[in-house]
C-alpha cells in the first residue's frame, strides 16, 4: 500500500523541494550550535572548572563529529528521507533500533527548542533592564519569541534561514573583530598554546567536564540530513553543508577560546575564571580591547543569538514530528504539509503549543528562568542528542558492512567507528559530569537522564510490536522515498 493511500489527501504530505542551498543549511546548523553563547557561557566555565585546556578540546570534540560524518555524508546518498537518524538506525541496526533513536532524538530536540525561550526569557529581561532601564519581565521577551517561532515555523523554511543566516553573521562578526583586535594590541602575557597541549585537554583534573562542554557545542550539527528533501541536489548539498558546520565550529571555538588566554594571558584568564562575574569574561574582554560599545553589542546578540538557537531547533524538531506523522509513528496529521508552501505546518503549531505550555506552566510556578527552567532541560537534550550521534554512527558501520557500495574501507567502516567511540565516550562522559551541565546536586540528575534511555527501550519494543501485530505498516517503514522533481 502506497503512502498516498495511507494518509489523508485533504493537504499536502510532502516537503518544499530543492528550496534549500549549502549555505542555507549551514546557517540553520551552526546557529542551532550557537557560537556566540558557547563563547561567551561555555569558555569561562572550561577556565574556572578545569583549567586551560578548552580550546583544544574544542578541537577534539570536533574531530570525533567529523570522523562520524565522514560516514554520515556517505550514508546520506541512500537516505533521501526527512527522518535520518530514524532511517539511519532502521537502514544500519534494524527497524526497531530506527524507531527507537528517533524518540530519543525528537524528545532531545523538543528539549532543547522548549530550554531555549527560558534563556531567551533570561538574557532579554537581563540585557534590556541593564542597557535600556526596561523592566518587563522574562515572559514577555520569552513570548515574543514565541510568536514570531510560531509564525515562522508555520510559514516557507526559507524565510527562517535568512533570519538566521542576519543573526548569525552579526555574532561572528563581532567575536572575529574582537579577536583581531586581541591579536593587533596583544595581551599582558607572551602568547601561549598550552591549552592545545595534550597534558592540559586529556589528562588535566576535570577534563572530562571539558568534553561535556565540548559535545554540546556542536548540538545540532547532524541536522543537516533533516533538509535532505527540501535541498537543492541533496547528494551535494547535505555532504558539503555538514563538513562546512563542523570545520566552521572547530576552528571557530578553539581559536576564540584560545583568543581569550591571549587577551587577559593564562594567569590572568585562570584568575579571572575564578571571580564571581567569570561568566562576563567576553564582555569584559569587548570592552577592554574595543570600548564599550562591543560589551554592548555583544549583550544584545547573546539574546539574539539564543533566538537563532530557538528557531533552528523548533525547524528541526517540527521535521522530525512530521516524518513520524507520515510514517504513522505519530498520528498522520503531524505528516501533513500546507499544499502551497509545503512547511511542515501542523507539526510546528503542535510543538508551539508545547512550548508555550512550558512558558506558562514555568511562569505561574514561579520557578527561575534560568535555574528553574532552562539549563536543566537544555542538560537532558544535550545528553539524549549526544546518544542519538553515538548510535547513529554504529548504525552507519551496520549499514556498510553489508555493502560497502564501493566506498573506501577508511570513510564507511573505519572513520565512523572511530565517531562512534567517542561519542559513546562522550556520553559517559556528561552522565558522570551531569550536575556541571545541570546545575543541580544528588539524584535529581539521574531522574532528569533517565528518559533517554527508557525513550530509546520503549521505541525498540513499539518495533517489535508493529513486526508482530502489523506486519503490512512495518514493512512499509522506512520505505518512503520523496518523488524527484
Amino acid at each position: 500500500m502506497s503512502q498516498s493511500k495511507i494518509l489523508p489527501t485533504t493537504t499536502s504530505t510532502s516537503l518544499a523541494r530543492r528550496r534549500l542551498g549549502v549555505w542555507a543549511i549551514v546557517f540553520f546548523v551552526v546557529s542551532a550550535a550557537a557560537p556566540l553563547t558557547v563563547v561567551a557561557s561555555a569558555a569561562a566555565t572550561d577556565f574556572r572548572i578545569a583549567g586551560i585546556g578548552g580550546p583544544g578540546a574544542m578541537l577534539a570534540s570536533g574531530v570525533v563529529l567529523m570522523l562520524f560524518a565522514v560516514g554520515f555524508t556517505a550514508m546520506s546518498r541512500y537516505v533521501r528521507n526527512t527522518g535520518a537518524f530514524y532511517v539511519y538506525g532502521a537502514r544500519g541496526l534494524g527497524k526497531p533500533v530506527g524507531i527507537g533513536i528517533v524518540f530519543v532524538t525528537i524528545f532531545s530536540y523538543a528539549a532543547l527548542c522548549i530550554c531555549f525561550y527560558g534563556f531567551v526569557g533570561f538574557f532579554g529581561e537581563m540585557t534590556f533592564s541593564s542597557l535600556f532601564g526596561i523592566e518587563l519581565p522574562w515572559t514577555v521577551y520569552a513570548i515574543a519569541a514565541f510568536l514570531i517561532v510560531a509564525v515562522l515555523g508555520y510559514r516557507k523554511i526559507d524565510v527562517g534561514a535568512k533570519v538566521l543566516a542576519v543573526l548569525l553573521t552579526a555574532e561572528v562578526a563581532i567575536l572575529l573583530v574582537l579577536s583581531v583586535a586581541v591579536l593587533v594590541q596583544g595581551g599582558p602575557e607572551p602568547v601561549s598554546l598550552a591549552s592545545f597541549a595534550p597534558q592540559n585537554v586529556f589528562f588535566a583534573a576535570g577534563s572530562g567536564a571539558l568534553f561535556v562542554f565540548g559535545f554540546g557545542a556542536y548540538l545540532g550539527f547532524e541536522s543537516t540530513a533533516i533538509y535532505t528533501e527540501e535541498a537543492k541536489d541533496p547528494g551535494r548539498t547535505v555532504p558539503a553543508a555538514t563538513y562546512i558546520a563542523i570545520a566552521f565550529l572547530g576552528v571557530f571555538y578553539g581559536f576564540t577560546f584560545w583568543i581569550l588566554t591571549v587577551a587577559f594571558g593564562i594567569d590572568g584568564v585562570l584568575k579571572l575564571a575564578m571571580q564571581d562575574d567569570f561568566q562576563d569574561m567576553v564582555f569584559h574582554a569587548g570592552d577592554q580591547y574595543l570600548g564599550a560599545w562591543a560589551g554592548i553589542t555583544m549583550r544584545v546578540l547573546i539574546v539574539t543569538s539564543f533566538f537563532a538557537c530557538l528557531l533552528a531547533f523548533h525547524n528541526a524538531c517540527s521535521r522530525y514530528l512530521f516524518a513520524m506523522g507520515r510514517e504513522r509513528l505519530l498520528p498522520a496529521w503531524f505528516g501533513e504539509t500546507q499544499e502551497k508552501t509545503k512547511a511542515p505546518h501542523h507539526a510546528s503549531l503542535a510543538l508551539s503549543a508545547l512550548s508555550l505550555l512550558a512558558i506558562l506552566v514555568t511562569m505561574l510556578s514561579g520557578a527561575d528562568p534560568f535555574l528553574g527552567f532552562a539549563l536543566p532541560v537544555y542538560s537532558i537534550g544535550v545528553a539524549g542528542l549526544v546518544l542519538a550521534q553515538g548510535v547513529a554512527a554504529i548504525s552507519v558501520v551496520g549499514f556498510f558492512l553489508r555493502d560497502r557500495r564501493g566506498h573506501s574501507v577508511w570513510r564507511v567502516i573505519v572513520a565512523p567507528a572511530l565517531g562512534a567511540v567517542g561519542l559513546l565516550i562522550g556520553v559517559v562522559l556528561i552522565a558522570l559530569n551531569f550536575d556541571l551541565v545541570s546545575g543541580l546536586e544528588g539524584p535529581v540528575n539521574g531522574a532528569l537522564l533517565a528518559p533517554i534511555p527508557l525513550l530509546f527501550v520503549a521505541g525498540v519494543v513499539v518495533g517489535f510490536v508493529i513486526r508482530a501485530r502489523r506486519p503490512e505498516h512495518y514493512a512499509e517503514l522506512t520505505a518512503y522515498v520523496p518523488d524527484e522533481d
